[in-house]
């Protein structure tokens, strides 16, 4: 055998070697986001089949530094930089449920941190605009969700306070960042008959979990759910100072 039938050789078993590893870690991801499903959302009453398969599949370890892929499945929110978190499974579950999503609704997002609820929206629902106001957090995640083949999923720079008038009026709009005051715009941009999910209340302490529904006459019902606590929502002028 010359050296270079050697070098095949060896090229072969590496890469092998590699796929085997990546197999067994994925089924060790399976396995987390089993457990995360039971023990962590379904043991506290969401019930929503959708939302529980959707978030069994979506590999939660990708849209977060590596350095955290240990604690992907915990139940807590982990940093992604900038300030900002990633949310606890429990809560992406419990708002995703409460926005009751459906396939030809069209999703406004607020605060797109790492692309995570943009991607369990995305599996359910036509198509989701999502607004992140840190840069480097919105091209970040805008990367991760097309590496990861989120088409329907558009990425913009922006005041999450402003909206998407462009794209208005949207099926479902969801916060997730806690301003102090239900922003007026982004109730204008709800289409009569759809639902809004966030949290609302001062900074970092007192918040609530709302649902906010508008009727097809363009009422507006606000029922508050449970206490949260959200990073805060900032306006574009705050985050320049």
């Amino acid at each position: 055998m010359n050296v270079r039938q050697l070098s095949k050789l060896i090229g072969i078993a590496c890469l092998a070697l590699t796929s085997q590893i990546a197999g067994q870690d994925e089924n060790d991801y399976r396995h987390l986001r089993k457990k995360m499903i039971e023990n962590q959302i379904v043991s506290r009453g969401v019930t929503d089949e959708s939302v529980l398969s959707v978030m069994s599949d979506i590999p939660r370890h990708l849209f977060i530094d590596e350095s955290q892929w240990s604690i992907a499945y915990s139940d807590g929110p982990l940093p992604i930089g900038h300030g900002q978190t990633i949310s606890q499974p429990y809560i992406v579950a419990f708002m995703t449920e409460l926005l009751q999503p459906d396939s030809h609704h069209v999703v406004l997002e607020i605060g797109t941190g790492s692309g995570y609820q943009a991607a369990v929206l995305a599996k359910l629902v036509h198509h989701v605009f999502t607004i992140e106001i840190v840069p480097e957090l919105g091209r970040s995640a805008q990367k991760t969700l097309k590496r990861l083949g989120y088409e329907n999923v558009s990425v913009r720079i922006g005041d999450g306070y402003k909206g998407w008038p462009k794209e208005a009026p949207f099926d479902r709009i969801i916060l997730t960042a806690a301003p102090e005051e239900v922003p007026k715009a982004l109730v204008d941009q709800l289409k009569p008959g759809g639902r809004m999910v966030l949290p609302v209340g001062p900074r970092w302490w007192g918040q609530d979990l709302l649902v906010i529904e508008k009727d097809l006459t363009g009422e507006v019902i606000e029922k508050k759910t449970l206490p949260v606590r959200f990073v805060p929502m900032v306006h574009e002028k705050e985050r320049k100072n």
